[in-house]
């Protein structure tokens, strides 16, 4: 039976209108980063969509968090973390495509305090008392048993003979960027975070670097998701690019891909 031609038309519409809205979806990523990576990953997402025209939305957390929400089908197409073991955990659980996964960054972990505390340089060495420094104070950093920057910290101390006597006066916050806010607020007199976080902190200041040999190389992997868009190759390929170095060193990441562009 042959419908009437206006019947033919609303339909035409009807169906132009719901299939306009499902190009507009496919061309957003979503990328699942480490906390420390936002102000960075921010800028460089920015530079990428103004390239491609496709947008990048970002969720941001500890690596242990989004790991976790991958596991149980959160929709991220990138998956950034601040260590190798969380990648490790996705790459077990068969959530991420091991052939497009690369170590990205790299960083390092400092002592921080109040910009106006009247803390003074350190040095960080075997032997380092913290627990005295902090005296009857807090000292904040992701939590040791899944937040990267806490598990490199206590990592760390333990190396140096530390961790026993200072481990009581931790704080232990959900990411890095809770435990920079705990330092810049002044509600922990010291924190523990990496170095690329406590340069976009004006409230904060960095009294002692850890030796890169008190623990384990902090590297930064990426990696596309087992369900990723098919735009995903091309946003990786950005990451790994020239400009997107440019932008990562300015912010105090040291950039371990081999540029691609």
């Amino acid at each position: 039976m042959k419908r009437p031609a206006r019947v033919v038309t609303i339909l035409a519409v009807l169906l132009g209108s719901g299939l306009a809205p499902a190009r507009a979806q496919d061309d957003t990523l979503t990328v699942f980063a480490a906390a420390s990576m936002k102000n960075a990953l921010d800028e460089v997402n920015h530079a990428y969509s103004a390239k491609s025209g496709v947008k990048v939305t970002s969720s941001y957390a500890a690596s242990s968090v989004l790991a976790r929400q991958i596991e149980q089908g959160a929709p991220a197409d990138i998956f950034i973390s601040a260590d190798l073991e969380w990648m490790d955990y996705a790459a077990g659980k068969k959530d991420i495509d091991q052939a497009s996964r690369t170590s990205l960054l790299g960083n390092s972990i400092v002592l921080i305090a109040a910009k106006d505390s009247k803390f003074a340089d350190v040095t960080i060495g075997e032997g380092f008392d913290l627990a005295k420094l902090a005296g009857n104070g807090k000292i904040a950093t992701g939590d040791v048993k899944s937040v990267p920057v806490g598990k490199y910290a206590k990592a760390a101390l333990e190396k140096l003979g530390s961790w026993t006597a200072a481990e009581p006066k931790f704080a232990m916050a959900e990411s890095v960027r809770a435990a920079l806010t705990l330092v810049s607020r002044g509600e922990a007199p010291l924190g523990i975070v990496y170095a690329t976080d406590a340069k976009i902190d004006p409230g904060v200041k960095v009294i002692g670097t850890f030796p890169a040999d008190s623990h384990p190389a902090i590297i930064y992997p990426v990696a596309a998701t087992t369900k990723a868009k098919s735009e995903s190759a091309d946003y990786l390929t950005f990451l790994k690019g020239s400009a997107s170095k440019t932008i990562m060193e300015k912010y105090g990441f040291t950039f371990l891909a081999k540029p691609t562009t």
